[in-house]
């Protein structure tokens, strides 16, 4: 599934979380799973807590045992829920030794450890790479598996663009990835390099790119967070911002259009990034000078950023009328 049919699933299931098995993504690492799980619950303003059974012994779980009229009460730990609603979250579940994986058995299936019940407004959400990944994770036991709602998540790049452009990162990055989508996630299992690309690795991009302002020392950092050959790249794409126009221009009525690819893409992305919701009306215009796929791009982007100001715009009916079979 991809990220957004992900996030529709979990917010349905957390509407009758005590009924809706629990979930278990599946995914190569650094492609969000954990942030959608953690978006879900800041959305839906409800509890979240992550339990990493990787730091658990096999009797972590139940706790520790207390005396009381003489008998021994156990105390969970004091991340497992006790009121509320909210989000359980098992992250990096098989990474955990077959014996924790074993002693969480219980709470998955009867949502209950011993004496203790997971509160009824709780939903359980795990997540872990898979074994042909080449992570450091055990085979799941076929008794913990069939415990589990088993989704297999996906790198979709609009649906990181949408992502991106609310959380502030760098336009650059987003241009680029528009123009070169294959590089979003390039995640090779069989290969020794240490750093390549994931919308993990670019997300640190955009933080290092804020850092570094010396371009030499900023192309040898960005070997090191997603690797050398989309760094590369990515370093010639921020050369071309030069050879732009300016975008001014072409909001006050020109409609210059480079000959290029690369600065298509660039000069596209960067139009709409930049405008403003009165200036809309403006790119719906300029689009109808552009090849259709980036007409498209440009006014997807529109739509991403501010959909509300792209419905009012007196044009964009008539356009998506007109471009109705390459925009479904």
């Amino acid at each position: 599934m991809k990220p957004k049919e992900v996030k529709e699933v979990i917010h349905t299931s957390i509407k009758k979380p005590d009924s809706a098995p629990p979930m278990h993504l599946w995914g190569p690492p650094g492609i969000g799973k954990s942030a959608v799980v953690k978006q879900v619950a800041e959305e839906s303003n409800i509890g979240f807590k992550d339990l990493r059974l990787t730091l658990c012994d096999p009797t972590d779980l139940r706790g520790i045992p207390v005396p009381e009229d003489g008998r021994a009460k156990w105390l969970p730990p004091s991340e497992l829920p006790r009121e509320g609603n909210g989000i359980l979250f098992l992250d990096e579940l098989n990474v955990a030794p077959p014996l924790v994986q074993a002693s969480a058995y219980q709470l998955i299936l009867d949502r209950a450890l011993g004496e203790y019940h997971l509160p009824d407004g709780w939903y359980m959400i795990a997540a872990g790479n898979r074994l042909e990944d080449r992570a450091v994770v055990h085979r799941m036991p076929s008794a913990l598996a069939n415990r589990f709602w088993h989704i297999d998540f996906e790198v979709n790049l609009d649906d990181w663009v949408d992502w991106a452009i609310g959380n502030s990162i760098d336009t650059n990055i987003i241009t680029f990835l528009n123009f070169r989508p294959e590089l979003l996630f390039q995640f090779n299992p069989e290969s020794s390099e240490k750093a390549f690309p994931t919308p993990r690795t670019w997300e640190f991009t955009s933080k290092v790119i804020g850092m570094i302002r010396d371009k030499r020392l900023l192309s040898e950092s960005l070997d090191g967070l997603i690797g050398k050959g989309a760094s590369t790249e990515f370093v010639a794409f921020l050369k071309l911002q030069t050879a732009l126009p300016d975008l001014d221009t072409i909001f006050g009525g020109n409609d210059f259009v480079p000959e290029t690819l690369d600065l298509k893409y660039a000069l596209v992305s960067a139009l709409a990034i930049k405008a403003k919701p009165n200036q809309y009306e403006r790119l719906i215009q300029y689009s109808e000078n552009l090849p259709v796929e980036f007409a498209v791009l440009m006014m997807k982007l529109l739509a991403s950023i501010n959909r509300g100001a792209l419905d009012k715009a007196p044009s964009w009916n008539k356009w998506a009328r007109a471009h109705y079979d390459v925009i479904i």
